[in-house]
């Protein structure tokens, strides 16, 4: 089989098996745009129209069962979802039969003429057959109704009708009975009770062109549908949620991505070209536009493939989709929304079809391959494809990182690196040596895997490593402090608490309406600073009580706030192109970007305008491309080396400061440059598994938020659930790090769950777009800014 080289890459020398074409066969009449079907061992498809051909793939003569019963063109088929006995229905204009795969090949083995079960007649042309998953009903699609036939009485159970347009697919819900979901060519989807036949929900118009496909996926609780255009439209089936949208997906430009990401990497030599083909597809030398439709959608079962085989995917956290189009297969992550591999037929020489115009797909267990059914766009050609999904997912995986980064500082620092300060102080830094080098002990880092929450995969004999401990010494700093915030203080972060929900107090953060443009805790969680339009920095008291204490003194909008970790000292970053110190008595000190400085902290009144403070540049760094930098991240509140910036080319850059270097660069982050870099920094009342502190956030306007993982340097997951089509709203960690939070234009702010996609929460109360959000480190609150110069305080309930 013959791979091109600037496609598929090898691993250890040698080229991969990647698709095999098992079996082809023409057929006089067309099958395109027909209903095919696969099984764990079996496929089926139309023979000159009339006849309904079974291929087994364990059949060492290959020869085909033809079941002969129909007198007009067959133009549907499906599997039964139980293996003794395996049933099969086909339908044409004339005929619903229903076979029973066993008893057909034995009466063949005894000469006689295989005979099925007439379930139905002229009920129309049939598009599409579902068996539901204890076999007992079969759903017939027909022009725009439903006809529910009884497979044991062959009576109509049930006839759903209210779509306007043909019916093209239709599914039953998994985990729940009697549920039935279809789409049709008048581009909605609705959701049935095909026990009474009622209707449940019923979607409005989401495309202008024909829903083609459908998917349920139990696992994740998503509907997802795809269009004639190529479009993916994801909903969530979770109870209280609505039927609500996940996301909306562009296959052909996550396909584009897809692409241009293993060009930026280098696993392609150069940029591959449109794999939509014309002539050298086609053969007859004119040009022919062709549509990128999204012909099936089939469960790809990733976790059936050891780690090692998928590369730097891990399979143990992917839910994944098999995408069957005219051009190709294509293996789509349903959590992080992006093309985890593509096979274009005509990257392949030895297959026989190169535009596809029906598809089927199945999944083996036995062997962990994966069977692909595809009949020809013109013609009459059917072919059997066998893939092995471990093999393209690793071939077209972008390769990892030479070496093992960390966000957590896993060495001392070097004498070379721009952070070491020298042996001046020798007693606090063996101390400070030994903190940095307990991580030591750790096992190696592997992938996290998200579930209900956060959690890792094979850390469970790894010994404990308490990244940060609970503060219970505290002791409350001056005398204004009240005794909740003592004992709030005093107590750790409850790491199985809920969202905080419950509206608390708000105020006006400016009196001419200025927008905040920042906000911020301190450490302890005791005071909230942020960043105004106007100019201004303030800090409030964590329960928004109170008079803030007011920092002027840029010339531009506030646009990044942030404490030191002794809550001494506030840094602030405006638009004038400053950098400024304040300390909580007033004392300021511009500084620039990465500086060695001194603060004087010498109380002199007679000296008090002559500044004893001072700074020096130590290292300056420039992003790969010399680009603007949109966005930087650090980790101040323990020991790393590690800084994450973001760029106006829409990459993600990883610096090793304990090296002085750029380590590893993200292509195409977002599809807009990133204007914000969260990262997971737990806090100091609670803990996480060390591991968890190599995820961070980033979001773009338009593009939604992303979940990183920087060991494997990979997007884990996609939230796009919230409107932020204009603004650059901010988004949050929380302390515990099971939640994200974000604002939003529709003047809501929204918390997601680390292992879902769709928000949780939507919290209302809001007059304006919801600019930033921050978490508390010492107890469950959430604060969030808005435009119009609001901030807003929501409790636990």
């Amino acid at each position: 089989m013959e791979n091109p080289q600037d496609i598929f890459s090898s691993n250890g020398g040698c080229l991969i098996d990647i698709v095999i074409e098992k079996y082809l066969v023409e057929s006089k009449e067309s099958v395109s745009h027909v209903q095919l079907a696969c099984s764990m061992q079996d496929c089926a498809f139309p023979l000159d129209g009339t006849e309904l051909c079974i291929w087994n793939t364990e059949d060492p003569s290959h020869q085909l069962l033809i079941l002969r019963g129909h007198h007009q063109p067959i133009t549907a088929m499906a599997f039964g979802n139980k293996v003794n006995p395996l049933l099969i229905c086909s339908a044409s204009l004339d005929y619903v039969i229903m076979w029973n795969l066993e008893e057909c090949r034995e009466k063949v083995l005894q000469g006689l003429v295989p005979r099925g079960t007439v379930m139905g007649s002229l009920l129309g042309k049939v598009l599409c057959l579902q068996l539901s998953p204890d076999d007992h009903v079969v759903a017939v699609c027909a022009g725009n109704k439903i006809f529910m036939l009884d497979i044991e009485t062959q009576a109509v159970q049930a006839k759903l009708h209210g779509h306007l347009g043909p019916v093209t697919a239709v599914e039953f819900c998994p985990w729940r009975a009697g549920i039935l979901i279809s789409v049709s060519e008048d581009r909605g989807f609705k959701v049935w009770d095909h026990c009474t036949g009622s209707l449940i929900y019923s979607s409005s118009v989401l495309s202008a062109y024909p829903l083609l496909s459908l998917f349920i996926d139990a696992e994740s609780r998503q509907l997802v549908t795809g269009c004639a255009d190529g479009q993916l439209w994801i909903f969530s089936l979770m109870d209280g949620h609505h039927y609500r949208r996940v996301a909306r997906v562009d296959l052909r430009k996550k396909t584009e991505t897809f692409s241009t990401r293993r060009v930026k990497s280098g696993l392609c030599s150069q940029p591959e070209e449109s794999h939509l083909p014309s002539t050298s597809a086609l053969g007859k030398g004119e040009q022919v536009e062709v549509t990128f439709p999204v012909l099936r959608l089939a469960p790809c079962d990733l976790s059936l493939i050891p780690n090692s085989a998928c590369g730097c995917l891990s399979s143990e956290n992917t839910q994944c989709v098999w995408i069957g189009s005219s051009v190709g297969l294509f293996v789509f992550n349903l959590a992080n929304l992006e093309v985890e591999a593509a096979l274009y037929y005509k990257d392949f020489q030895s297959l026989s079809i190169l535009l596809a115009g029906s598809c089927a797909l199945r999944n083996r267990t036995a062997d962990r391959k994966a069977l692909c059914l595809l009949a020809s766009l013109f013609g009459g050609k059917i072919a059997v494809l066998e893939i092995n999904p471990a093999a393209l997912v690793r071939a077209q995986q972008c390769p990892s990182v030479g070496q093992s980064l960390s966000v957590p500082a896993s060495f001392c620092v070097l004498p070379t690196s721009p952070l070491y300060l020298g042996i001046a102080k020798e007693k606090s830094t063996k101390a400070a040596s030994q903190q940095r080098c307990a991580a030591r002990n750790v096992m190696k880092d592997q992938r996290l895997v998200f579930h209900s929450k956060v959690r890792s995969s094979g850390y469970a004999s790894a010994p404990h490593v308490t990244m940060f401990s609970p503060k219970t010494n505290i002791k409350s700093e001056g005398k204004g402090s009240s005794r909740r915030r003592s004992r709030c203080a005093w107590e750790a972060y409850p790491v199985e608490c809920a969202v905080p929900t419950k509206p608390g107090p708000q105020v006006t953060a400016a009196p001419t309406c200025a927008r905040v443009c920042c906000i911020q805790y301190s450490g302890d969680g005791q005071w909230l600073a942020c960043g105004l339009a106007n100019h201004l920095s303030l800090v409030f008291d964590a329960s928004l009580t109170g008079t803030p204490a007011v920092f002027s003194g840029h010339d531009g909008a506030v646009n990044a706030v942030c404490w030191s970790q002794d809550r001494r000292w506030l840094l602030s970053a405006a638009q004038d192109g400053t950098l400024r110190v304040w300390s909580a008595r007033g004392a300021e000190l511009a500084l620039l970007l990465l500086l060695k400085y001194h603060i004087d902290t010498c109380k002199d009144e007679i000296k008090r305008y002559k500044q004893k403070s001072k700074s020096k540049l130590i290292c300056r760094l420039s992003m790969t491309g010399a680009v603007d930098m949109t966005s930087l991240s650090a980790v101040n509140d323990f020991y790393s080396h590690i800084v994450l910036t973001a760029g106006r080319n829409r990459t993600v850059e990883v610096f090793d400061l304990n090296a002085g270097c750029s380590a590893a660069v993200i292509a195409e982050a977002h599809s807009r440059p990133v204007h914000q870099i969260c990262q997971n920094k737990g806090s100091s009342f609670t803990t996480q598994q060390p591991q968890a502190y190599n995820l961070f956030l980033t979001t773009a306007i338009g593009d939604g938020m992303r979940l990183w993982d920087l060991r494997t340097l990979r997007c884990e997951r996609h939230f796009e659930g919230h409107p932020t089509r204009g603004y650059p709203c901010g988004i949050a960690f929380s302390p515990c790090g099971r939640f994200a939070a974000c604002g939003a234009e529709d003047r809501h702010a929204y918390v997601y769950e680390m292992g879902s996609s769709t928000y949780s929460h939507r919290l209302a109360g809001h007059t304006d777009t919801v600019t930033g959000v921050a978490f508390n480190p010492s107890a469950p609150q959430l604060a969030t800014a808005t435009l119009d110069g609001k901030l807003q305080l929501f409790l636990t309930e």
